[in-house]
């Protein structure tokens, strides 16, 4: 079993910036993409960012050149930055982790952006 542990969220203005972490921890083998989605009130779960085993990035387009994606394959940790924050990034964001086994999923964290 693989558990993943988020952090970083929080209460931010416009125009600020965050960092989500997502540490993935017990019977993990050679994890394969990691990444990011994000929920808003009342709509889907949406792809944000995701990062391969090799370090190949992809962004929804609503957060390229806001949001960098990047991975610690020693702590087996995925990392969010997220800069220039607008109101419309309000989520709840839910990381992932791959590996041969399947797909494993954050507990989710809160970012709220406030004008």
């Amino acid at each position: 079993q693989v558990q993943l542990v988020e952090s970083g969220g929080g209460l931010v203005q416009a125009g600020g910036s965050l960092r989500l972490s997502c540490a993935a921890s017990g019977s993990i083998f050679s994890l394969n993409a990691m990444g990011w989605y994000r929920q808003a009130p009342g709509k889907q779960r949406d792809l944000v960012a995701t990062i391969s085993s090799g370090g190949s990035k992809n962004y929804a387009a609503s957060v390229t050149g806001r949001f960098t994606i990047s991975r610690d394959n020693v702590k087996n940790t995925v990392y969010l930055q997220m800069s220039s924050l607008k109101l419309a990034d309000t989520a709840v964001y839910y990381c992932y982790v791959s590996d041969i086994s399947g797909r494993y999923w954050g507990q989710g964290t809160q970012v709220t952006v406030s004008s």
